[in-house]
């Protein structure tokens, strides 16, 4: 298996324009840890971390994004490769999100409910700028803030559109996030070794340096990581050392 270096991506979700963490996504399972998200993106590119995944929980749940104006702050204060999600349903939000700085969004729920848009916007705007959301639950694709559950098994919808040439896919496992109690490991080694040339950026459960590690020798590109961090689980001295900050 390879244990090419993996990608470290910070997470800042977002709530009324502060920086959160939510319980297997659950809006009353809610800790704030703080009031500016452009002040922990700036802490977070200082401690050297280059890349920023930006989750808009009112948009995920308003189902149009919210937001923006939060994203705008923290793409101006840094210059973190951000990408962004949460909400981001029609031509208009998505547009919204590029000009607020994002380099990157990620969009889950109408690659399952409107496959027909998704595959105009990696048409438009290029399948390096789009990430593919694929929140599992059960083995199948939540939609909509996670708050239902599609009849879309994981693996045969990544191949519908890894087909259609994309490359990046954040997988959550929901069941995992937020719970610090270690990632989904076995799930991700089965994306990998359906899909070798995936980008696949491993999301929920990140707990430790010893989770990181464990995914980088399962041979994940990438993993997006934030309670750990705001509760004090990672050691950000350790994880600018590794970074080589």
């Amino acid at each position: 298996m390879s244990t090419k270096t993996i990608e470290l991506i910070p997470a800042i979700d977002i709530i009324d324009g502060q920086c959160v963490r939510l319980t297997k996504g659950d809006y009353t399972q809610k800790t704030v840890y703080s009031h500016s998200p452009a002040d922990v993106a700036r802490e977070l590119e200082q401690a050297g971390f280059c890349r920023l995944h930006v989750v808009d929980l009112d948009g995920a749940r308003s189902r149009h994004i919210v937001n923006d104006a939060v994203l705008r702050d923290i793409t101006r204060a840094t210059r973190l490769t951000v990408d962004f999600g949460g909400g981001i349903k029609t031509d208009d939000d998505i547009a919204k999100a590029f000009d607020a700085g994002a380099a990157m969004v990620t969009v889950g729920s109408i690659a399952v409910t409107k496959p027909e848009l998704f595959g105009q916007w990696l048409q438009h705007y290029g399948t390096q700028r789009i990430v593919l959301g694929a929140d599992v639950r059960q083995g199948r694709i939540s939609i909509n803030g996670w708050k239902e559950d599609s009849a879309e098994e994981l693996l045969p919808f990544l191949r519908k559109y890894v087909d259609m040439g994309v490359s990046n896919v954040l997988c959550t496992e929901i069941s995992r996030d937020g719970t610090l109690q270690g990632p989904a490991t076995t799930l991700y080694k089965e994306v990998m070794t359906a899909y070798p040339t995936m980008h696949l950026i491993a999301s929920g459960g990140v707990s430790s340096l010893a989770d990181i590690d464990a995914l980088e020798q399962a041979g994940i590109p990438a993993v997006v990581f934030g309670k750990a961090i705001y509760e004090g689980r990672i050691d950000m001295k350790a994880l600018s050392a590794r970074m080589g900050k």
